[in-house]
């Protein structure tokens, strides 16, 4: 008798587990024999697993999750903990998709899924071009304390300076214009969280109601709320 009652909690505990499982990750990495991939995500400021596989001969796997609403994952290779072993991507309930490479884990990334991923592509490729100008800045100033060219030097930090401010706008136009979907209050907290809580309660107030309450969206609204609390 005890042993029919422990089958059959531990096929609820199955069920359970199945039910809770939303979503799907299909991954393919090329050129992987062995290794292990998990999938994480942030969870009370801590990054931390959801599923994890050990791959032995098979580049093609699945692992699953559970998303209340979407939300950003990382997909991180057990190489080193360094960026370019790390894919972030936005996830929704159902199929996500990622095809990439051993060799170029990062950066060969082709993911397919959720219509919030395809909004965070788009960001994505507004701040690639942001960043990659920002190191050619960054190299231009060494050069100029190198050849003790103050002149130069002034006008390089005021080209930075500007290129922040632009960065922030951008954001904040982004957000609005797709004040649809969770990436919006997502990139406020990530990118942004420091700026005027005037551009954060733009950001805010221009919310759908479903983005309003979503993950991101009542994490936004908490953090603003908690700065007025604090400036009074």
């Amino acid at each position: 008798m005890k042993k029919i009652i422990s089958v059959f909690v531990v096929l609820i505990a199955m069920s359970c587990s199945t039910k809770s499982n939303n979503l799907t990750v299909k991954v393919d990495v090329k050129g992987l024999k062995k290794g292990i991939i998990y999938l994480k995500k942030i969870k009370d400021t801590s990054l931390v697993t959801v599923d994890s596989v050990v791959v032995n001969g098979n580049s093609n796997f699945e692992l699953h999750g559970h998303v209340e609403s979407p939300e950003m994952f990382f997909l991180y290779l057990d190489k080193n903990s360094s960026e370019k072993d790390r894919i972030s991507f936005f996830a929704d309930k159902g199929i996500t998709e990622i095809n990439t490479s051993l060799k170029n884990f990062a950066f060969d990334a082709k993911i397919k899924g959720s219509k919030q991923q395809k909004v965070f592509e788009e960001y994505q490729t507004f701040i690639s071009k942001s960043n990659n100008r920002n190191l050619d800045l960054l190299k231009e100033a060494f050069d100029a304390k190198k050849n003790n060219d103050t002149i130069k030097l002034k006008a390089i930090e005021k080209e930075q300076s500007g290129a922040l401010r632009r960065k922030y706008l951008y954001i904040v136009n982004f957000a609005i214009n797709n004040n649809d979907s969770e990436v919006s209050p997502y990139l406020a907290l990530s990118e942004i969280y420091d700026a005027r809580i005037e551009l954060l309660d733009t950001i805010n107030q221009s919310l759908t109601p479903e983005v309003k309450n979503s993950k991101y969206g009542k994490e936004l609204e908490r953090f603003i709320n908690e700065i007025k609390q604090e400036s009074k």
